[in-house]
């Protein structure tokens, strides 16, 4: 553009020049013919002046001329550059005057247009980027080629790989078992939508995928490739399991004695109820079952209520060995049943919750202690503070659980020794119940275990505040 600026002001003085030495000729032969003698040196010396003065007012309006016209067009010229590079930020000037000012005010209208629809596409670049990365499930987009143009944070995540060992590589080179491969293959080659539930076993732990693809079609119907989404439902079929479970393990604890009080009834319905040693007998057990029920629709409607959203506990300062003390009074008859002894390590500490929910906790741990130990053993209650919690120990010499049970001692009908737990009468729901009561005072709680040798509940409760 500065090229064309000096072209114009070079042409504008050529001509100027041409013009004045045109008229130097011809007044010079003007002068020669008709003029005086003497008088040729203030010819020139006139001519001279004039030309000068010619020239500056010639330099002066190419200026103008310049101005007016060349730096404008330079400008727009320079900002559609910019534009073209893409820096929307670009503006022209806009002069009050000249012919160009139509032309600055188009290219600052789509340079701001340009600006606008930039900002748009990029808040909508980086919603779709959140979107991805926060859908928490794992998304990978193959091209028509084959090679993987876009994968988020989960699906990395996932199978353990980085964005750069996988980013345009080969969908086949991709370290994921060969189930997903296959499906890949499936919808790449059918560009139709697909899917599959997969299992996935990683070491010791077993994860169930849902898996949903489907080709990607752009403008025209044009294939672009697939986008495969990965919901990770291990946990939906952990839930779906223990429910099949629960309602297996309800129907059955049920139906036991249910079964006994009808047989017994119909039995002293068909004439037993003659013989007074065989009436009381099973009017004995039929009032036993009867217990038993009772004892398991409670502690069914206990959790079901514990469990429920909102279910908050009553909580105040008190005294964590009265508590204890208030626990081991209601189920010494048992302790005494199987001689079993009793040793307390109490200290004085105060927490915070509802006295009548840590009695139940303490109760059934208790319980739970003496239905797996052995007669004439001892169990040991420990109460002590650390720096925050309360720590509540139950010990016992009983038989012990193997270390891959523990993990499920705390599940509903879960029993470690199932003959022996039923004939006690336990209903298999008060671990269950004494993990929710302790997690809704904030607190934690352990086991620790050795078979044949005992096993320790280790409770930790939020201290009360002085």
């Amino acid at each position: 553009m500065k090229a064309f600026r000096h072209r114009l002001l070079l042409s504008q003085l050529f001509w100027t020049g041409a013009l004045l030495a045109v008229l130097l000729i011809v007044v010079g032969q003007l002068f020669s013919i008709y003029g005086k003698p003497g008088y040729m040196g203030e010819v020139w010396l006139i001519l001279i002046i004039v030309f000068s003065v010619a020239l500056v007012i010639t330099a002066f309006f190419a200026h103008r001329i310049i101005r007016t016209h060349a730096l404008p067009i330079e400008n727009v010229t320079e900002t559609a550059l910019e534009l073209a590079k893409g820096n929307y930020q670009a503006r022209a000037f806009e002069n009050s005057s000249g012919a160009s000012i139509e032309l600055s005010t188009s290219i600052n209208i789509l340079a701001r247009n340009l600006q606008e629809i930039a900002a748009i596409r990029e808040m909508e670049q980086e919603r779709l980027k959140t979107l991805i990365e926060n859908m928490g499930s794992g998304l990978i987009m193959i091209g028509r080629q084959g090679s993987i143009t876009l994968v988020n944070e989960p699906f990395l995540k996932e199978f353990k790989v980085k964005e750069a060992d996988v980013y345009q590589q080969f969908y086949k080179e991709l370290p994921v078992p060969e189930e997903l491969q296959q499906f890949f293959e499936e919808v790449f080659m059918t560009e139709e939508p697909a899917r599959q539930q997969v299992e996935i076993t990683q070491g010791i732990v077993t994860k169930h995928l849902n898996v949903y693809g489907a080709p990607v079609i752009g403008s025209h119907e044009r294939w672009l490739g697939i986008v495969i989404v990965l919901h990770d439902i291990t946990e939906l079929k952990r839930l779906e399991q223990v429910r099949k479970d629960f309602v297996a393990n309800v129907s059955h604890e049920l139906r036991t004695p249910i079964t006994s009080i009808k047989g017994f009834t119909e039995t002293l319905l068909d004439g037993a109820y003659h013989d007074e040693t065989s009436l009381l007998s099973f009017l004995e057990i039929i009032q036993n079952e009867s217990n038993r029920l009772e004892v398991l629709v409670k502690d069914l409607l206990e959790l079901s209520k514990i469990e429920q959203s909102g279910y908050q506990v009553n909580v105040k300062p008190l005294k964590m060995e009265t508590v204890i003390l208030q626990a081991i009074e209601s189920v010494c008859f048992r302790l005494q049943d199987k001689e079993i002894a009793l040793k307390t390590e109490l200290s004085p500490v105060k927490v915070t919750g509802d006295d009548n929910r840590l009695v139940q906790v303490m109760i059934n741990l208790l319980i739970n202690a003496a239905t797996y130990s052995p007669e004439q053993t001892t169990i040991t209650i420990r109460l002590y503070k650390n720096d925050s919690d309360a720590i509540i120990e139950v010990e016992d010499e009983g038989i012990g659980i193997e270390a891959s049970e523990i993990g499920r001692l705390f599940e509903r009908f879960y029993r470690v020794d199932r003959a022996r737990s039923r004939n006690s009468g336990g209903t298999g729901l008060g671990l269950s119940i004494v993990k929710h009561i302790v997690e809704l005072h904030q607190g934690n709680i352990e086991v620790e275990s050795e078979v044949g040798k005992g096993t320790k509940f280790i409770l930790s409760l939020p201290l009360a505040e002085y």
